[in-house]
């Protein structure tokens, strides 16, 4: 038996060193935040979603600011209202995404947020003047054909969780695009400290105003704010740690191997947070749920591989 685990840990290494390294980070981060949104989904049975989001950023605010305070930051800046832009439109994809996450399987709302590379690249394409060619056209044909057979609409009629999932992929490649402008004049932690900086505040302020008014319409931005107990503390820093750990191998991933590479990796999520969801008690998609599925990663791997 102990010859059976040193050889089953021998093959198991040489499988992981065969791995390309820039793939095996974004494998690592895709896992670290599937399990990002499995804390959140956890949270969210007992506390609004809008709470969550506040400790969720709470976290990384705390953590990117005494990086800044150990290591002073230096950069040109010059552009606050771009910043300013990023942070609003970050906070608002990332209200909507987590308000889905508490209301709908995790697969589905991470699919919904994976859709951000495609909405990149028609931004790209007609702000930015970035060229499309057929392959990236037809990537969003078939990633827009994917989100409606995962949305399976009613006629005409899309829910509340349809119009947020679409948005929270339109807010993040927003966003996105925003930051590839924003990369050039200021220091990266700043521009992650403005946008967790804006989801802790804003949060605050909305669950401050949810003692005075509240209404169904905006169930998304408001609520109580319930004092964690017990576990749920433990779920908190866990979520914060997994959300951390995902980000910085995302960037050690980038910079390791070609972005289509990475890019394309980084929909292993999907994966990830189908299993998790599933074992969190949602139910396993239809089969026109899991083509949709499929369709938005196929779509996202064309884009990622034509943006190389």
């Amino acid at each position: 038996m102990p010859y059976n685990i040193v050889l089953i840990g021998v093959i198991l290494r040489q499988f992981i060193g065969s791995i390309n390294k820039g793939v095996l980070f974004m494998l690592i981060s895709s896992f670290s935040f599937a399990f990002d949104g499995a804390f959140a989904k956890v949270l969210s049975q007992n506390m609004d979603s809008v709470e969550v989001v506040f400790f969720r950023n709470g976290i990384t605010m705390t953590i990117v600011a005494l990086s800044i305070f150990k290591l002073p930051i230096k950069q040109v800046g010059g552009k606050p209202w771009l910043l300013l832009f990023r942070a609003l439109i970050g906070f608002a994809s990332m209200l909507v995404f987590f308000y889905n996450i508490a209301h709908i399987p995790l697969a589905d709302a991470i699919t919904f947020s994976r859709t951000a590379p495609i909405f990149t690249a028609i931004l790209a394409f007609f702000f930015l003047k970035e060229r499309m060619g057929w392959k990236a056209w037809l990537a969003v044909f078939i990633g827009f054909l994917g989100i409606v057979l995962v949305m399976k609409p009613n006629g005409l009629m899309l829910s509340k969780t349809d119009l947020f999932g679409l948005f929270s992929g339109l807010g993040a490649a927003l966003a996105y695009t925003s930051v590839r402008e924003l990369n050039r004049v200021y220091d990266t932690r700043v521009i992650v400290l403005a946008f967790v900086s804006t989801g802790t505040i804003f949060p605050a302020l909305f669950m401050l105003l949810s003692e005075f008014f509240h209404t169904p319409m905006f169930d998304f931005m408001l609520g109580h704010f319930i004092a964690p107990v017990g576990m749920q503390w433990l779920y908190i820093l866990l979520m914060g740690i997994s959300g951390a750990i995902g980000q910085v191998y995302m960037t050690k991933a980038f910079a390791t191997t070609r972005a289509g590479v990475v890019g394309a990796a980084g929909y292993s999520i999907i994966f990830f947070s189908l299993i998790i969801g599933v074992i969190l008690g949602d139910g396993l998609p239809d089969i026109i749920g899991l083509f949709g599925i499929l369709l938005v990663v196929l779509s996202g791997i064309i884009v990622a591989k034509e943006k190389e």
